[in-house]
């Protein structure tokens, strides 16, 4: 497809924004690609949009042309310091829906004070990589229905790797799980990232809430982590979460960042 939107460009030249495909625009002046919008969806079914460009007037020649190929509602992330993109999106009618904190979690058990932590009454930890794939992912399931009926999906920190259509659960090796006799009532999903590794989830089912579980499976993975001889590990945490922020504000984790998702209706 090769849809066309042409306006005044940032040198007196024209600036053409053409979709060259269904998820990239590309905006050229004077035979020079001077910026690129790229539509993605994530497995929750929201269209996220981004925008490459260093001048101003050609990200809004860029927004206007996204907004009127595509349907909203459309979402953007963006860092909460960034004002200037953040204004950027503001121009083109994006709002802040939601706030997202980024975590520094120390692993540390003397800094964090999970090493006394003791596993509620006939709780157990499966480590990772030995979990039953069946009941995890039946588990997985249902923290996903639970936690979609009460404050929404969209309110977890955002998951961007592709998977097939209606699969959440990609790799079982990288989830622990709290078994109470014979079922699994809480996970906890570790990537090993080069870097730093990502605490990417922590769910304890709704009739299993407030018994230290959530505490037992951070106690768990944070002290593999600290044998591995890993110092620090990231979470991000949405700002309306009071328990997720309580329980790893309580373990000595710095808050160090702040991502905005914006929303056009």
């Amino acid at each position: 497809m090769n849809f066309v939107h042409s306006a005044p460009g940032t040198d007196n030249h024209p600036v053409v924004v053409t979709r060259v495909s269904d998820t990239q625009w590309h905006a050229v002046e004077d035979d020079l690609t001077v910026g690129r919008g790229v539509a993605s969806r994530r497995p929750d079914g929201r269209l996220f949009v981004s925008i490459d460009t260093w001048h101003g007037a050609v990200f809004d020649r860029i927004a206007d042309a996204m907004l009127a190929d595509l349907t909203t509602p459309l979402y953007t992330v963006v860092d909460e310091t960034d004002h200037d993109a953040r204004s950027a999106w503001e121009r083109a009618g994006f709002a802040t829906a939601r706030r997202e904190w980024g975590y520094l979690v120390p692993t540390d058990p003397h800094i964090t004070g999970l090493g006394a932590v003791r596993p509620p009454s006939g709780v157990t930890m499966v480590p990772a990589g030995e979990a039953e794939e069946g009941p995890l992912r039946a588990l997985d399931r249902l923290v996903r229905d639970e936690v979609e009926a009460t404050v929404g999906w969209q309110r977890m920190p955002a998951e961007v790797l592709p998977r097939p259509a209606g699969t959440t659960l990609l790799d079982p090796s990288k989830y622990a799980v709290a078994r109470h006799v014979d079922e699994y009532v809480g996970l906890i999903r570790v990537a090993p990232l080069t870097r730093q590794p990502r605490i990417g989830l922590i769910a304890v089912r709704a009739d299993r809430h407030r018994r230290g579980i959530a505490r037992m499976l951070l106690a768990h993975a944070l002290g593999s982590l600290h044998h591995s001889g890993t110092a620090s590990a990231w979470a991000e945490v949405d700002e309306s979460n009071a328990a997720a922020t309580a329980l790893f504000e309580s373990i000595g984790a710095r808050r160090t960042a702040g991502t905005l998702e914006l929303v056009s209706r």
